[in-house]
């Protein structure tokens, strides 16, 4: 290591990076680490080579525009910021979460990740498959997904693909937008999610609507009725309906709660589209965890929203800066609510899909392979990573690592079980 002096901050995207230091999000180059709150980033202009993020909210909206750049980035708190100054040299290590202050790169052996065909099989050590998709927003997205090798497309977040002229997007809108993004993610498979509002993701064509997007108001399937979203669905489902003859599709319904909900919902979808595209529902709720038998009597398959269940399980809005602490990861209780889910899913836990951070987070993907789960929807930029991880462990040592973590009590018990740093993991709720 430098003999530099250094910072301990949490990973959050792997890779190394150097560059002079700057404190505002606009004129960022690659000479540049960038040093932001995560309230600057929808203000960010340029690339630069690294970001420190002081305060982060690691499951809000924001930051996962940010993962979705694939630049190496650190999270970090605030005292820990004021030991930094404007155009200092540092160097970071997303992998270990190290800031070296007037120093380069931190010295550590860091092979670049496996290259893997579009679709090609990952399994672990022991023989056992595991599917990477991608969550993309966009056609570009979508074939950044297909070069990292993701399996398919597990989430195409429908509500960031709108009219530049902030009109209202129409039937002939989503299919040269659809079409473009599944031609770039061809040959996968893609699952597409109808529209899904939230508070920071508001399009310019939609009024102003008390409670819209909020984590305990309207959002998802719960906008359905009103105008003019319930247009903007029919125009989805009907541009869907044309491409499905040539590409595979599957269809993902919001912020279902409750079976009746589903029912619902998914006998107006099933109207609109051909039999081919699988319609399934997307749990974010405890509500609707708690309910996955009833749920996957119905539906084809269900993706799990961990960002948004996360923010239930804690009762913590994820994009408020000062509950982001209660949101933890490592929290046990949160694995044996997912135990519990696996267990109730039974021998159709291979139909359920994780979305989200979650499984990026560091030590994490691991123990979920060791509660059943097979199919995760994440960043494309972390897809290599995470398959040479699951390349290079086997099943039999994470329902090992799994079974620990959720026996364990305390936060401080888990970082401990994974072999975290606490320096760089630090207790949640300290």
């Amino acid at each position: 290591m430098p003999s530099e002096p250094i910072i301990h901050g949490m990973p959050y995207f792997p890779g190394r990076a150097a560059g002079r230091l700057h404190t505002r999000p606009d004129s960022l180059t690659g000479q540049h680490i960038a040093l932001i709150t995560p309230g600057d980033i929808r203000h960010i202009t340029g690339l630069p080579a690294g970001f420190l993020i002081v305060e982060p909210t690691p499951f809000s909206h924001a930051m996962i525009t940010l993962l979705g750049l694939g630049i190496p980035t650190v999270l970090i708190e605030a005292g820990q910021a004021q030991a930094l100054q404007t155009g200092m040299p540092v160097g970071i290590d997303g992998m270990t979460g190290e800031i070296g202050i007037n120093a380069g790169i931190p010295a550590r052996h860091a092979p670049s990740p496996r290259q893997r065909r579009p679709g090609a099989r990952l399994n672990t050590v022991d023989g056992t498959r595991v599917r990477l998709l991608a969550s993309v927003r966009s056609a570009a997205a979508a074939r950044q997904a297909a070069a990292a090798g993701a399996s398919g497309i597990g989430l195409v977040r429908s509500e960031f693909l709108s009219p530049q002229d902030g009109t209202i997007p129409d039937a002939d809108f989503y299919r040269r937008s659809f079409r473009d993004l599944l031609d770039a993610a061809a040959p996968l498979p893609v699952t597409v999610r109808l529209l899904d509002l939230a508070a920071d993701k508001l399009p310019a064509w939609l009024p102003p609507t008390p409670r819209l997007g909020e984590p305990l108001g309207l959002q998802g399937v719960r906008l359905y009725h009103t105008r003019p979203i319930q247009q903007v669905i029919r125009d989805q489902l009907t541009a869907l309906a044309e491409l499905a003859d040539t590409h595979s599709i599957r269809l993902l319904l919001p912020f279902i709660v409750r079976l009746e909900e589903l029912q619902c919902w998914q006998t107006m979808a099933r109207r609109r589209l051909p039999d081919s595209v699988r319609i399934g529902a997307m749990a974010e709720t405890l509500a609707a965890v708690l309910d996955i038998p009833h749920l996957l009597d119905s539906a084809d398959f269900v993706a799990i929203g961990c960002n948004d269940l996360m923010q239930a399980v804690f009762s913590a809005d994820r994009d408020e800066p000062v509950l982001r602490h209660y949101l933890d990861p490592y929290a046990p209780v949160l694995f044996r609510l997912f135990r519990q889910i696996a267990a109730s899913a039974g021998e159709r836990l291979e139909r359920i899909q994780l979305c989200g951070v979650l499984a990026q987070i560091q030590g994490v993907l691991p123990v979920l392979l060791g509660l059943g789960y097979r199919n995760f929807s994440v960043d494309a930029p972390f897809i290599p990573h995470l398959a040479d991880t699951i390349a290079g462990i086997s099943l039999s040592d994470c329902e090992a690592l799994a079974a620990d973590i959720c026996t364990a009590r305390t936060t401080q018990q888990s970082l401990e079980i994974l072999q975290l740093d606490s320096q760089r993991h630090p207790p949640y709720l300290a």
